[in-house]
């Protein structure tokens, strides 16, 4: 049986033979008509998943981190990205260097975040008078033990601002690097623990140099990431205006986490699963560093193992139980870009670190994964 539209007055009839290519009288208008072999029935193929969709996992980190989240943003306005990755920062057990000019709320975000948790919060105004001691603490002697009594300084604290860090001495600089690599603290050769979970947060103005000191490369590579801020849009600069009229709504902020919910989810983080060809691919952008000829200092060991965590903090804070190559991708200029250095060469013409990481990016091939994060 073959259906067929008559050319001529458009009725359509059906043919009782299987005439196709054959002429077909039009029993209306009497039209001869072409009967064509009927169109095979369109197949409907299932709609596949792109790599980067995937369905969010059970991770107990979802539901601390939007507690947290939501309670920051009544401080902080239109900086949702730079709280996430602040807050999966301190899930990866990092390090938050927040670079940017002054009064965009650096020191209002670390504030608002250890107003959240509940931790005890301490903050250390860089001045060039600062010493190694009134950070760490010193030894106080004590007449009625006749004894010197150990006197914990700011550093002593599970959330510690160091406010314009580069306005410190090398010297005084130099006091944080134990305690940012191994949470301890050496004073008169007695080590100290610093209370976990340990996060310091440091800020820096890149613009006003006069009377500051740049940190070396070796104390910037402690730092897990670097932030900035950046101007507010006009409507979220409104916004906070409004909110700043009658007072500054950090005053009311409540408490929505613990010291214990966090340490919990730094143990979460680490379960988040890593494939092999995702692991394969971070040591294939940290070697794309070392080998870039405008870099004279790539990435290091650390740098990798940096990248690792913080990709594993990122899936999880997002509600995801396994790393996919897009969040190497997303994270890696937060996480190498104060890393590497530049040939004076390099500078010279215009070349930034920046743009190197996004040419490093575009060209190392990413790993094709399936949507459940498993490789087959």
């Amino acid at each position: 049986m073959i259906k067929i539209v008559c050319v001529s007055c458009g009725q359509p009839f059906v043919s009782s033979d299987d005439l196709a290519g054959a002429e077909v009288k039009c029993p209306r208008c009497g039209t001869q008509n072409t009967a064509a072999p009927p169109e095979p029935p369109a197949v409907q193929l299932p709609k596949l998943k792109t790599p980067a969709e995937r369905e969010p996992g059970n991770a107990p980190v979802l539901p601390v981190a939007n507690r947290i989240i939501d309670n920051i943003e009544r401080v902080i306005v239109g900086k949702h990205n730079e709280i996430v990755l602040t807050l999966a920062a301190y899930f990866a057990e990092g390090h938050v260097l927040l670079e940017d000019v002054p009064g965009v709320a650096k020191t209002m975000l670390a504030r608002a975040l250890s107003r959240s948790l509940g931790c005890a919060f301490k903050r250390i105004q860089c001045t060039p008078d600062l010493l190694p001691n009134d950070i760490t603490g010193s030894s106080i002697f004590n007449p009625r033990t006749t004894e010197f009594e150990f006197r914990p300084g700011p550093l002593f604290a599970q959330i510690v601002l160091a406010d314009e860090i580069n306005r410190a001495t090398p010297r005084a600089q130099a006091a944080l690097l134990e305690a940012m690599a191994e949470r301890k603290v050496t004073a008169d050769g007695t080590n100290y623990d610093l209370p976990p979970p340990f996060l310091l947060m440091a800020t820096q103005n890149p613009i006003d140099h006069e009377g500051t000191f740049p940190l070396p490369e070796a104390q910037l590579d402690r730092f897990l990431v670097r932030l900035r801020l950046g101007y507010p849009q006009f409507e979220n600069e409104v916004a906070m205006l409004q909110r700043l009229q009658l007072q500054h709504p950090i005053e009311t902020l409540e408490t929505v986490a613990g010291a214990d919910e966090i340490i919990a989810c730094q143990e979460s983080v680490r379960q988040v699963h890593v494939d092999d060809k995702v692991s394969r691919y971070i040591v294939q952008l940290i070697q794309a560093t070392r080998e870039h000829y405008d870099v004279i200092l790539g990435g290091s060991p650390r740098a990798s193992l940096a990248l690792l965590r913080f990709a594993q903090a990122f899936a999880a804070v997002n509600g995801f139980d396994f790393v996919l190559p897009d969040d190497v991708k997303q994270i890696a200029p937060h996480v190498l870009g104060h890393r590497l250095i530049l040939r004076p060469e390099s500078r010279l013409r215009k070349k930034t670190v920046a743009g190197i990481l996004d040419e490093i990016l575009d060209t190392v091939p990413v790993p094709q994964m399936p949507a459940d994060g498993q490789s087959r």
